[in-house]
């Protein structure tokens, strides 16, 4: 949370210089714009990632194709750019649909107490029990294998970490002067939550949901890499890899592509993450 001593035009004008100063966000920011560039432009710059052409199958990457063919003649180029856009969503939709969960059940938790709190958390402590990955396969085998049902399996295991944010958040910030002059005029508590609590809380969310949906892309990936996710013949990068890994040996241009894509997606959330951490803390004076 921000220094509320000073103006809120003059913080957010300090966190701005401070994270494009950082050579991480830069590079984090540069990356994540190539990556939405190529996924909204992918149908003009590149082929169409179904069509077969058994005749040119395996081929290396050349003039005629970019990264190479795959082991059905399709063009790896055209399906790691239309991939692009199949993770993007996946992972902005995953990101939102956990902060929306996680941050009401955080908040009511955190601002209300009491039962709200002992019920809520207990649930949030059920789902920490089990592995993030374990439960997501779980799920996501339960509900069937398909791109939607990944979604919805990555997302269910990843809003207790926002909950539980919010919730510690909330807790120390119900005890401010603030909160506490608010309530002495006879502000209901709903109104204290949403007004006073919940914007207070949106920066630890906001640096945190940065980094999960680098996260929510690699989860989505590895689903699909075992069978869970995408299928075939959908252009979905962790379903790329599975599909060539058999031919890893000649033709490692079909798998380390879309590894590659998975790589240099995650870093560039991470590092975005990074610089608007730095770029925010309130520790950070420079």
């Amino acid at each position: 949370m921000l220094n509320v001593a000073q103006p809120a035009k003059k913080q957010a004008s300090k966190a701005s210089k401070r994270f494009w100063r950082n050579p991480a966000s830069i590079i984090g920011v540069i990356l994540l714009l190539l990556l939405v560039l190529v996924a909204v432009l992918a149908r003009v710059i590149s082929p169409d990632p179904i069509v077969q052409d058994l005749a040119q199958r395996l081929q290396p990457p050349s003039s005629q194709h970019l990264l190479g063919t795959d082991q059905l003649g399709r063009s790896v180029w055209g399906r790691v750019a239309h991939g692009a856009a199949l993770s993007l969503q996946v992972g902005v939709v995953v990101t939102l649909i956990s902060v929306g969960v996680g941050v009401l059940i955080g908040l009511l938790a955190g601002t209300f107490g009491g039962v709200w709190d002992n019920v809520l958390m207990r649930i949030t402590d059920i789902f920490f029990a089990f592995p993030s990955l374990i439960l997501a396969m779980a799920i996501a085998a339960a509900l069937g294998p398909s791109l939607t049902n990944t979604i919805i399996a990555v997302a269910v295991v990843s809003w207790p970490s926002y909950a539980r944010l919010v919730r510690a958040e909330a807790m120390a910030l119900r005890e401010r002067e603030f909160v506490e002059a608010a309530r002495a005029i006879g502000t209901s508590p709903v109104s204290i939550a949403l007004r006073h609590v919940l914007p207070n809380t949106l920066t630890p969310v906001l640096i945190q949901a940065s980094f999960d949906v680098g996260q929510a892309i690699l989860t989505a990936a590895g689903l699909s890499f075992i069978g869970f996710g995408a299928q075939p013949p959908t252009p979905e990068w962790g379903a790329m890899v599975s599909e060539t890994r058999n031919f890893i040996s000649e033709a490692p241009w079909a798998s380390s592509a879309p590894a590659i894509a998975i790589l240099l997606a995650v870093l560039s959330f991470n590092l975005l993450g990074d610089g608007l951490r730095d770029a925010l803390d309130p520790r950070n004076t420079k």
